[in-house]
C-alpha cells in the first residue's frame, strides 16, 4: 500500500505480521474493533518465525488454560477458518501419540488424561499394540504406553496466517506490509506514537507482536521484555518408499525421551524435529538484524546428532534416506517457556503479544484471549502464566539468556508438578537465605525472590519429583504437625508489600476494593481488587497504618499488577505509592505456642484484650521496631512480622532461640499450602481473572453499600456458569492430584479442580474445584479423576479443620500440651 494510505490515527496498532500479530488482528475484529485496528509488517506476513514452523498442534497438554486454547485452535484450523474466509488452510487431521518409556512418563500421561477429560477432549491412554496398529513403522522397544489424541494434526503456518489476515480484512482491519516501525513512544496525553518508514500513527493501544524483534522493540519504549531467540532444527527426508501407497496419514509421534522432539509425515517424506538437551544455541542476543527476512541458519549436525541418530533408530525406514531439506530457524523463548500475553509492566495500553515458542499451537487461542482483555478488560481464561508482569527488573539480559537456554533444554522433559528451574539463581535472596539454606531449606523462585518450599530432615536437600507422593510428603507432614501442635516460623519476605499514603489514599483504595477498608488505625481487612468486568485482579490484605496511610500485602506474583492497578486508577488523586517489597522482609509465626515465643522477645501486650485478632501494632521485638499483624494464613494463633530488611535476621534468630523450648520448627510454602487448604482459604489458583466474586464464592468480602470498580458486574453476575466448591477426596496413599483433574457427577463432567493438597492434620485429600452451581451441595458425592482413575469425593460445607475458626482467636491454647 502506498504511503498516503497509512492513517494518522487508529485505536489499536499491532506491530508484527506473524501468526501472533495477525491472530490478534483477526480476534480484535471478531470482538468488534476491526475498523479501529491497523497492523504493520516490515516485510511480508509470516516472514519472521512463522513461515518456518513445523505447524503441529496437540491436545496433549496438562495446562488447563492452554488446553482451552489448543482445542479452540484445532476447531479453527480443521474447518471454521476456511469456511469463514474461503482461504485454504491445509489441515492434516492425522492425530498423534505421546510416548512413555518410564513410570514417571506414564504418570505424566495419566495426569494429562485427567486434565483432558475435564476439558472434554477426545483422548485415551493406549498400549504398544494400539500404537503399532496405527503407526506400524515406529520402533516401540521400551515403550510402555502412549497418550492418543486422535483429533490432533498439523497445518501449513503460512496458510493459517493468511486465512486469519483475510478474516481480519473482511471485518475492517487495515494491514500494511513493507511498513517497518522504527520507534514507539508514549505521548504526553498517554496515547502511543508509532513511527514508521511511511509515516506516523497515533493510537490508544499499541501491541508488540514483533517475534524475534519484540525485545528490542520494547527497548524503544523503555521496556524490558524478557525473551531470547533460540534456534531449533527440523529435517525433511527424501521420499519414503513405505509411505507411497499409504491410504492415510500416520499420526504424529512425540517422543520426548529418545528423540527429544517429534516425527511425522510431510507429504510422502519424513519430518524429524529436535530440541536437543545439551548445548542450546542462542542468537541475536543484542539485536535481531532488521533486514533478515525468511532467514534460516546452516544446520549444526554436531549439536543435534545424538538425537538425530536415535530418531533413525526409532524410524528404521528413514535410516538409508538422505536429508532433502534442513530447517534451522530462530524462535523466541521467554525465561519460563510461557509466552508474554498481556499488559507490559509499568505503562498503560502497551500490550505484549510475543515470546511465543509455539505460535501455531498456541497462538489463535491466546490472541483471542488477549483481544478480549484489550476490548472488555479481562480474558476468559486465567492469564497468570502468560502475564508479562510476572517478571521484574531482575530479568536482566544475561539472566534472560541463561533462562532461555534452560527452557530450551527442558522443552521435552517431564513437566513434574512444582518443577523447580534452577538456572540463574538465586536472584533476590532474602536476608534469611543463607541461614535457612544451612538448615535444609529447598527454595523456589517467586517473582525473583527465593522462598523456602520445605526443609530436608534426614533426606537429601534437593527437589524430589513425582506425580505421586515423594519423600517430600513426610517432610511437609512434619512441618504441618509442628504448626498445628506447637509453632512454626516461615520466611514470607517474598510477599508484595506496598504503602499507599496521602490525602486521597483512603478514597482511592475504597474505590478499588470490594470490602470495607479498616476504620480504625491498626485495623486489617482482607479484600479483592476487581477489573471493569467484575473479575478478580488480585486479593490483598489492607492494614491501616494511619489516617492517610495504608499498607497492602499480597502474593509476590502480583507486585507489578498491584502497582499498575493503583497507578492506572489514581488519576489526579493526591496519593503516594511506595513499593517496599524488597526493602522490607517478613516472617510468619503460627501455632498454639506462638504467643509464648513472641512474648519472650517483646514486652508488648499480646493478649486478646491487648492485641486483638485482625489488628496491627508497632512493637519492639529483640530490640527492633517492626509492624506485627495478628493474622494467620495457617488458621492458628499467630502473627506476621514485617521488618526492615537489615533487621530481619536478628529478629528471626531471637525468635528461634526463644522457640526451641516450645518446639518451634521452620516450615515452607508446601506446608503453608496444605494448611490453608485445611482451612478452606482460597488462593491464587482460585482467585483469577476468569471469575467474579460470586463465582469464587467470596461474596462475603464484598460490600453492597459502597461503590467500587467492577461492583455491578460482580454483584449482578446473573446465572453463574460455575462456582468454586470445596471438597474432600478419598486418598489412595500415593496419588493426591495436582490440579486440573476432572470432577464428575453421575458419570458426567461437571468441572475441574483448581488446587489439590493432602491435609496432613485431617488425613484427607482436599481440593477446590470449579463446578456447575447445581452440583455444589454440601454432602453431595462426586467423582474426581486422579492419575487417570476415578476417586470418590464429597462436597464440604465448612473447613475440614477448625470450622468455627476458634483457634486463631484464642487467648490461651492448651491443645499442644494435651
Amino acid at each position: 500500500m502506498s504511503q498516503q494510505n497509512l492513517p494518522t490515527h487508529a485505536r489499536v496498532v499491532i506491530v508484527g505480521g506473524g501468526v501472533m500479530g495477525v491472530g490478534l488482528a483477526y480476534h480484535l475484529a471478531h470482538e468488534g474493533w476491526g475498523g479501529d485496528t491497523v497492523l504493520l509488517e516490515k516485510a511480508e506476513l509470516t516472514s519472521g518465525s512463522t513461515w518456518h514452523a513445523a505447524g503441529q498442534i496437540t491436545h496433549s497438554t496438562s495446562s488447563f488454560g492452554l488446553g482451552k486454547c489448543v482445542d479452540y485452535n484445532i476447531g479453527l484450523y480443521s474447518g471454521k477458518l476456511e469456511e469463514e474466509t474461503g482461504q485454504a488452510v491445509t489441515w492434516h487431521g492425522c492425530g498423534s501419540f505421546r510416548l512413555a518409556y518410564t513410570e514417571d512418563e506414564m504418570d505424566w500421561l495419566r495426569h494429562t488424561l485427567s486434565v483432558g477429560t475435564s476439558l472434554g477432549f477426545n483422548i485415551e491412554l493406549v498400549g504398544p499394540d494400539r500404537i503399532a496398529q496405527l503407526h506400524p513403522f515406529y520402533n516401540l522397544d521400551g515403550v510402555l504406553g502412549a497418550l492418543h489424541t486422535p483429533d490432533d494434526g498439523h497445518v501449513d503456518p503460512t496458510n493459517v496466517t493468511m486465512a486469519m489476515a483475510a478474516g481480519a480484512r473482511q471485518k475492517g482491519v487495515r494491514i500494511f506490509r513493507h511498513t517497518r516501525a522504527t520507534n514507539i513512544t508514549q505521548g504526553p496525553t498517554g496515547e502511543w506514537v508509532v513511527e514508521t518508514e511511511k509515516g506516523t500513527i497515533t493510537c490508544e493501544h499499541v501491541v508488540n507482536a514483533g517475534g524475534t524483534y519484540a525485545r528490542q522493540m520494547g527497548e524503544w519504549s523503555g521496556l524490558q521484555l524478557p525473551m531470547t531467540s533460540m534456534t531449533h532444527h527440523y529435517f525433511v527426508t527424501e521420499p519414503v518408499p513405505e509411505f507411497q501407497n499409504l491410504d492415510r496419514e500416520l499420526p504424529v509421534i512425540r517422543d520426548d525421551r529418545k528423540v527429544s522432539g517429534y516425527i511425522r509425515m510431510e507429504q510422502k517424506r519424513g519430518l524429524i524435529g529436535i530440541y536437543e538437551k545439551a548445548n542450546p544455541n542462542a542468537v541475536w542476543i543484542d539485536e535481531c538484524p532488521w533486514d533478515y527476512e525468511n532467514w534460516l541458519f546452516d544446520a549444526d549436525y554436531d549439536r543435534v546428532m545424538p538425537w538425530l541418530e536415535e530418531s533413525l533408530n526409532r524410524m528404521p525406514i528413514f535410516a538409508n534416506l538422505g536429508i532433502q531439506r534442513e530447517v534451522h530457524g530462530a524462535i523466541s523463548h521467554p525465561p519460563d517457556g510461557n509466552p508474554l500475553i498481556g499488559p507490559a509492566p509499568g505503562v498503560r495500553n502497551y500490550w505484549c503479544c510475543c515470546g511465543t515458542q509455539i505460535g501455531i499451537g498456541w497462538g489463535p487461542g491466546l490472541t483471542r484471549e488477549l483481544a478480549r482483555w484489550i476490548v472488555h478488560g479481562a480474558a476468559d481464561i486465567s492469564m497468570r502464566d502468560f502475564d508479562p508482569r510476572r517478571f521484574g527488573a531482575y530479568a536482566t539480559k544475561d539472566w534472560q539468556v541463561t533462562k532461555a537456554k534452560e527452557d530450551y533444554c527442558l522443552r521435552h522433559e517431564i513437566p513434574f508438578p512444582h518443577f523447580n528451574r534452577l538456572a540463574g539463581r538465586p536472584v533476590k535472596p532474602s536476608p534469611l537465605y543463607d541461614r535457612l539454606k544451612a538448615k535444609g531449606a529447598v527454595f523456589e523462585e517467586v517473582y525473583g525472590h527465593e522462598r523456602p518450599r520445605w526443609f530436608a530432615r534426614g533426606i537429601e536437600q534437593r527437589d524430589h519429583y513425582g506425580f505421586g507422593r515423594t519423600p517430600v510428603h513426610d517432610m511437609v507432614a512434619t512441618e504441618c504437625t509442628a504448626v498445628r501442635t506447637a509453632a512454626g516460623i516461615m520466611d514470607i519476605s517474598a510477599f508484595t508489600k506496598v504503602e499507599v499514603s496521602g490525602p486521597d489514599a483512603a478514597a482511592l483504595l475504597d474505590y478499588l476494593t470490594a470490602n470495607r477498608l479498616p476504620r480504625q488505625v491498626g485495623g486489617i481487612a482482607l479484600t479483592h481488587m476487581l477489573n471493569r468486568r467484575g473479575r478478580i485482579e488480585l486479593e490483598t490484605t489492607v492494614v491501616k497504618l494511619g489516617e492517610d496511610r495504608f499498607y497492602l500485602v499480597c502474593a509476590a506474583f502480583f507486585e507489578q499488577r498491584l502497582l499498575d492497578h493503583l497507578v492506572a486508577h489514581r488519576g489526579t488523586a493526591d496519593v503516594t505509592v511506595r513499593n517496599l517489597s524488597t526493602d522490607w522482609a517478613a516472617l510468619a509465626l503460627n501455632g498454639p505456642r506462638s504467643r509464648d515465643i513472641l512474648a519472650a522477645c517483646t514486652d508488648a501486650d499480646l493478649s486478646n484484650a491487648g492485641f486483638k485478632w485482625l489488628t496491627a501494632r508497632q512493637i519492639t521485638v529483640a530490640g527492633h521496631r517492626l509492624w506485627a499483624l495478628r493474622m494467620s494464613y495457617a488458621g492458628e494463633l499467630g502473627w506476621e512480622l514485617h521488618i526492615p530488611r537489615d533487621q530481619a535476621l536478628a529478629v528471626y534468630d531471637a525468635l528461634w532461640s526463644a522457640g526451641v523450648p516450645h518446639g518451634l520448627t521452620d516450615y515452607g510454602s508446601f506446608a503453608m499450602n496444605a494448611l490453608r487448604m485445611e482451612k478452606a482459604f482460597k488462593g491464587a489458583g482460585e482467585l483469577t481473572n476468569e471469575v467474579t466474586l460470586a463465582e469464587a464464592d467470596v461474596l462475603r468480602f464484598a460490600r453492597t453499600d459502597k461503590d467500587y470498580l467492577g461492583r455491578d458486574k460482580t454483584l449482578n453476575a446473573g446465572n453463574l456458569p460455575w462456582v468454586c466448591a470445596y471438597l474432600e477426596i478419598e486418598p489412595d496413599g500415593h496419588y493426591d492430584g495436582n490440579g486440573g483433574e476432572a470432577v464428575r457427577l453421575l458419570g458426567k463432567v461437571i468441572g475441574s479442580t483448581a488446587s489439590v493438597a493432602y491435609g496432613h492434620t485431617v488425613g484427607k485429600i482436599l481440593a477446590f474445584a470449579y463446578v456447575k452451581p447445581q452440583a455444589n451441595i454440601p454432602g453431595a458425592e462426586v467423582e474426581v479423576v486422579i492419575a487417570g482413575q476415578p476417586r470418590k469425593g464429597r462436597i464440604l460445607g465448612a473447613p475440614a479443620y477448625d470450622p468455627d475458626s476458634l483457634r486463631p482467636r484464642a487467648d490461651v491454647v492448651h491443645e499442644a500440651a494435651e
